[in-house]
């Protein structure tokens, strides 16, 4: 059963979350031969603030 998690920061629009879960687990499964049943998707978001680039924060950039 592959299970995908994505971190990301925060803040996208739902239907481009559900467009992404829906591409990344046509990907997996072409490239795996999977069932499309047995593929789990996780987005995790993060806040800004709780992200860092070059040790500064999202939110401060």
């Amino acid at each position: 059963m592959p299970f995908l998690q994505m971190h990301m920061i925060e803040g996208r629009p739902e239907d481009k979350k559900k467009q992404l879960i829906a591409e990344l687990t046509e990907t997996v499964c072409e490239v795996l031969e999977a069932d499309p049943k047995s593929v789990r998707v996780e987005l995790i978001e993060v806040p800004p603030e709780n992200w860092g680039i070059a040790g500064v924060p999202m939110s401060d950039r």
